[in-house]
């Protein structure tokens, strides 16, 4: 892709992270979309979120954040307000509880968040309500299917889900357009009634040009239609496990520079190095406290 075309758009979420422990409660800008989206500006990558954002002083945070970074957003201006997720820690792993406001993150696609859209070489969905037929149709209605540039992880969490069946068939009808979509062991075991592998192979047999399968510590397997899988481990690195909170939407932002970049000669992606630099970027980002992406020193 060439990056002169436009910045990169994400579509996605973007709330406030309440983390609560047994001292007290701290808060924190997040949100799956917005996670990738800072992801590649730190990566590199000129890029624009479209989230939905209320304007009140949660917003004006997360605008703080994002200009900070260097991400440009477009929001639609949430009537509820800014989304939160509340989070507790049970054993390591983090479980949420999302807000009204959170679940009811749909955009309006407004001129200007069309305009973007328009001239975006690649266009990152991470979090999108998929449940939602209507919204389903919009996002690909402006997308568009050729060329293909759309980068899809459904990222589903038990909170935001309002109909699993629904999800499914809205993530899997973007999936047949889409260049690459991003799964997870935990996302199929909780919308998709299968194995991880087992979705993979459904979504490439759907139409879907790549699937990327994420395994945790396990690592991932990156498998294209035509082409044997590529599978490889989380990257060894000094130090240990801090955080595992960001290590997905960092290892989608790594995935979607590496596609932008198309290291492969004739205009072609590099898939075994784009997957190497992902497991890189996911070992450096959970040897870290928080969500935000770290590149290996």
């Amino acid at each position: 892709m060439d990056q002169s075309a436009g910045r990169v758009v994400v579509v996605g979420d973007a709330l406030i992270d309440e983390l609560r422990t047994p001292e007290g409660s701290d808060d924190h800008v997040g949100g799956a979309g917005l996670n990738v989206a800072v992801g590649l500006a730190r990566l590199g990558v000129p890029t624009t979120l479209l989230a939905s954002v209320g304007d009140d002083a949660d917003g004006a945070s997360i605008r703080s954040h994002l200009a900070e970074h260097g991400v440009e957003l477009v929001a639609t201006v949430n009537p509820l307000g800014t989304g939160r997720a509340v989070s507790e820690r049970v054993d390591g792993e983090p479980t949420y509880a999302f807000s009204d406001a959170a679940v009811a993150r749909t955009l309006d696609f407004s001129p200007a968040q069309e305009a973007a859209i328009a001239t975006a070489p690649l266009v990152a969905v991470s979090s999108y309500p998929f449940d939602d037929a209507r919204a389903t149709e919009r996002l690909l209605d402006v997308v568009g299917e050729r060329p293909p540039r759309l980068v899809v992880d459904p990222n589903p969490r038990p909170g935001f889900l309002r109909d699993a069946a629904r999800f499914v068939a809205g993530f899997e009808r973007a999936a047949r357009l889409a260049l690459l979509v991003k799964v997870g062991e935990d996302d199929a075991a909780l919308v998709a009634g299968t194995s991880v592998d087992e979705w993979r192979r459904r979504l490439l047999d759907a139409g879907a040009g790549a699937v990327l399968a994420t395994y945790g510590a396990d690592g991932a397997t990156l498998e294209r239609a035509g082409h044997e899988p590529i599978r490889r481990g989380i990257s060894a690195l000094p130090g240990g496990v801090v955080d595992t909170m960001g290590a997905g939407d960092a290892t989608f932002a790594a995935i979607v520079a590496s596609l932008l970049a198309r290291t492969e000669g004739a205009g072609g992606t590099d898939w075994a190095a784009a997957l190497e630099r992902a497991m890189d970027v996911a070992a450096a980002t959970v040897r870290a406290p928080g969500a935000l992406l770290r590149e290996p020193s």
